[in-house]
């Protein structure tokens, strides 16, 4: 039998390809981007206590009224932007999912989806599985910022979403106040939608706000926006997040989620409804939890030859290697398992075309002390 593969560029993933050669040479794994501890003991109390309390069947398809209740609390605290529970929230089975049926739900054949490169590898197959073209714009390689003449230049009549990544994966870039103004006037004018990936929106550091698109009225008034509670708690495994949109939006995006996984995990559900309202200090204490891990991990390789980039936000540290050797960034990475015992990400994986002589690598410090500091030990000799 011979298939024609809808997804001729895609093989098998880059996480999956380090985390084997992490196994293979028993190097520490910073490539994938997960935690190795766990979520708050109180969660995942509450989840047995749903699951003893019967709550295992379906729940309904935007999500247990009471979750979307505290969802919207924590919004209007947070952002300032009051949502209407019914016709706005509908939670997903983690924000994969959400950005999929975002795109599902409004991207036709022929449609055209700006993505800032690096990005994250799921964008582009979710766009061409859904008929679009995806149109990549590099944001600018000295500090990954959106480059907005390059951004409009990029614009054309078929252009129907923009979708950005605030706090950034890979790079750790986050938007300011002032990106948020220059992308509304952008697209003011136009029918152009925005999916924004706001996975990380509780991990930004130095004392700086998210600037979520549901600060600016403007822009919240044509955006998806996509959060994950797995990023927030520690718990990327059970896959819950949510999509906030207007109502006419989110009517879209509903009729795509209900034939896709129609709903959620329910005791997953009720635990994190529990732990919104009963501790509100674990999101709130996030940003200083990273960035210690932050400036520990920086403090680490500060005496390697590693050129460590400036991180405002999200888990995840780009070094530049460009002193250590010449080779291109994936062959540096499997360089590194094998010989040096550690796994990282190159960063050309989240380019279409990566900047000619870059030489950044990817860690993940969302890890234990000893795990970084093993890694960092390792670092330093090479």
């Amino acid at each position: 039998m011979q298939i024609e593969t809808k997804l001729p560029k895609v093989g098998t993933t880059i996480f999956t390809v380090m985390s084997q050669l992490a196994a293979e040479h028993e190097a520490v794994n910073l490539g994938q981007g997960f935690p190795d501890f766990d979520g708050p003991q109180a969660l995942r109390d509450a989840l047995t206590r749903a699951m003893n309390a019967g709550k295992n069947q379906y729940a309904p398809m935007t999500g247990i009224p009471t979750l979307r209740e505290a969802i919207a609390r924590k919004t209007e605290r947070l952002y300032g932007r009051k949502i209407n529970v019914d016709t706005e929230i509908t939670v997903t089975s983690g924000a994969t999912e959400a950005l999929f049926v975002a795109i599902a739900a409004v991207v036709h054949a022929g449609d055209e989806v700006i993505v800032l490169d690096p990005c994250y590898d799921s964008y582009e197959p979710a766009i061409e599985l859904n008929g679009g073209r995806v149109v990549h714009v590099a944001l600018d390689p000295r500090d990954f910022s959106p480059d907005w003449q390059r951004i409009k230049d990029a614009i054309t009549p078929r252009t129907r979403m923009i979708l950005i990544n605030t706090p950034h994966n890979p790079c750790g870039s986050v938007w300011s106040a002032a990106d948020l103004d220059a992308l509304a006037a952008l697209i003011r004018d136009s029918d152009i939608l925005v999916l924004s990936d706001e996975v990380y929106e509780h991990i930004v550091f130095d004392g700086a706000l998210h600037q979520s698109m549901l600060r600016h009225t403007e822009l919240a008034e044509r955006s998806f926006v996509i959060s994950s509670f797995g990023k927030t708690y520690h718990c990327t495994g059970w896959k819950v997040g949510y999509c906030i949109a207007p109502r006419a939006l989110s009517a879209e995006f509903r009729k795509v989620h209900q034939y896709l996984t129609f709903c959620t995990f329910t005791p997953a559900q009720w635990a994190f409804a529990d732990i919104l309202e009963s501790d509100p200090q674990h999101y709130l204490d996030l940003p200083a939890f990273y960035q210690a891990k932050r400036d520990r991990f920086r403090e680490l390789l500060a005496g390697s030859k590693f050129k460590l980039l400036p991180v405002g936000g999200a888990y995840f540290q780009i070094a530049d290697y460009s002193a250590l050797s010449d080779r291109d960034d994936l062959a540096f990475c499997e360089w590194m398992a094998k010989e040096g015992g550690v796994a990282a990400i190159p960063i050309s994986a989240f380019y279409e075309t990566p900047p000619a002589g870059q030489r950044l690598i990817r860690f993940c410090f969302a890890k234990s002390d000893a795990m970084l500091e093993q890694a960092a030990a390792r670092l330093r000799v090479l």
